[in-house]
């Protein structure tokens, strides 16, 4: 049995001449931004994509298809669509199956990243463990996808939303590489710094793209994560939004908001709280995770 799926024709050409390729999740499209700065947003990244000499492909479920790469119109069209699904591993069958339209996770987009031969994802931070997850459980199906799928996601950090430490030390015992890109520390999301330092440490895209490739050899399972701050001028130092989180947290808690509606709820109390600052960092930070993974990409197939 099959499944639908169809490639954007920038992208079907982009793989059929071996042309490096980078996906995108559609959840910051949906999940993490208001219209219209989503799909501003979402147009910049890909430029940002095209410039530094890869293909974009942004990837999600419309109408029970499998689109990998959306055309101008399919992206104007997700940024203004209204009940979408947020999809992980567990839904992304079902979403299909359904004939529905979602919006992928980064596992979700990790999947459809080995399913079309794509092996670099940009995204703003990855999910993870979340505080509190000692009683709640509450664990990102992303640290498992990491530890399963082999893509070399570039992201800035964790979420700082997220419990850090137990979230490097999941990746850990899934065998994930954690590389901060830069410097000796786990960037935090908004913040340059988390910290802790980094499990591993690269500084230029052909070492990583050179693990990638080594991995690969070798027969391991897997991806990697490749930590890479926020540029300086648009981080958001961690002792000025750490307060705000709490305040946040402190809130979800109150209306007991859990699982998947957790983070879409967060980060819009931490818009409001910062007035809009964070918005700014995160729309920095993805586009720069996306510059470098376009370099990621162009290194892999050399």
């Amino acid at each position: 049995m099959t499944f639908p799926k169809m490639f954007s024709p920038e992208v079907a050409t982009a793989l059929s001449e071996g042309k490096p390729v980078v996906a995108l999740e559609s959840t910051i499209i949906t999940h993490g931004m208001p219209y219209p700065q989503n799909l501003e947003t979402a147009q910049m990244v890909e430029e940002d994509v095209r410039q530094a000499g890869a293909v974009p492909a942004t990837i999600a479920v419309l109408d029970g298809v499998l689109h990998i790469g959306l055309t101008e119109t399919q992206l104007i069209a997700l940024a203004q669509a209204k009940d979408v699904m947020k999809v992980s591993r567990a839904d992304l069958p079902v979403c299909i199956a359904r004939g529905a339209t979602g919006a992928t996770t980064v596992a979700a987009t990790m999947i459809a990243a080995a399913i079309a031969g794509i092996s670099v994802f940009a995204t703003g931070g990855i999910g993870g463990v979340h505080r509190g997850a000692e009683e709640t459980f509450d664990i990102s199906a992303d640290l498992l996808e990491l530890g399963e799928t082999a893509v070399t996601v570039v992201a800035a950090g964790p979420k700082a939303i997220l419990d850090i430490p137990k979230t490097l030390e999941v990746l850990e015992t899934h065998g994930v590489p954690v590389i901060a890109f830069g410097q000796d520390e786990v960037p935090a999301f908004w913040s340059r710094s988390s910290g802790l330092t980094a499990p591993l440490r690269m500084d230029r895209a052909e070492e990583i793209a050179a693990s990638a490739a080594t991995r690969a050899a070798m027969g391991l399972k897997g991806g990697q994560l490749v930590a890479n701050p926020i540029p300086a001028e648009d981080e958001i130092p961690a002792e000025v939004i750490l307060p705000y989180i709490e305040t946040a947290l402190a809130e979800a808690e109150e209306k007991g908001i859990s699982a998947k509606e957790v983070t879409p709820f967060l980060l819009q109390r931490m818009f409001e709280l910062t007035e809009g600052r964070s918005l700014v960092a995160n729309i920095a930070l993805v586009r720069n995770n996306a510059r470098l993974a376009a370099k990621i990409a162009t290194a892999l197939g050399k």
